[in-house]
């Protein structure tokens, strides 16, 4: 059966880099950044955009899903509220095995590598007031699994994942 696996978290937190681990160590895997199903210039969040991007995350996944190539299909996005989750779940349907990992840090890491970040014109200065608000949103839990990145690299992140997803599917 078919291992869908949502990384989750706020800006700047390591989704990405973790998750660009993930897709060694879990392979045969796809991978999807929930950014790339919704990028435009300028950044605006409407409730057009939003179907937009649901649709079209959930699409891709259901085609990674149903291709024999992937055992596992990863999906790293920021994701504030469960409903979102379970949103995407819902659209994406079909019988799978579903994790979900939710990375969090303190505020002094999340300012560290924010502002690495936009000294390296990766991201623009706002970044770092949004991703603070949005962190308490995540440190309650989503339902998941959390784990705190804070003096983690994104190397050992990816490790305990995949620890993780292996115990789960029995490995």
């Amino acid at each position: 059966m078919k291992h869908l696996i949502f990384v989750n978290g706020t800006m700047g937190v390591g989704k990405s880099a973790v998750c660009a681990q993930l897709k060694e160590l879990l392979a045969p895997c796809a991978f999807l950044d929930g950014d790339w199903c919704w990028d435009f210039t300028p950044f605006t969040v409407t409730a057009e955009t939003k179907e937009l991007v649901l649709s079209n995350a959930a699409h891709l996944l259901r085609a990674f899903l149903a291709c024999s190539a992937a055992e596992r299909v990863l999906f790293c996005w920021v994701m504030p509220a469960r409903e979102i989750v379970d949103e995407l779940r819902r659209r994406i349907g079909g019988q799978i095995v579903f994790s979900l990992f939710t990375l969090t840090a303190g505020e002094g890491t999340l300012r560290a590598r924010l502002a690495a970040d936009v000294a390296a014109g990766r991201r623009k200065r706002d970044v770092v007031a949004c991703s603070l608000a949005y962190l308490p949103l995540y440190e309650a839990g989503m339902g998941g699994t959390n784990i705190c990145t804070d003096g983690m690299s994104a190397a050992a992140a990816a490790q305990l994942i995949t620890d993780m997803v292996f115990a789960k599917e029995g490995k």
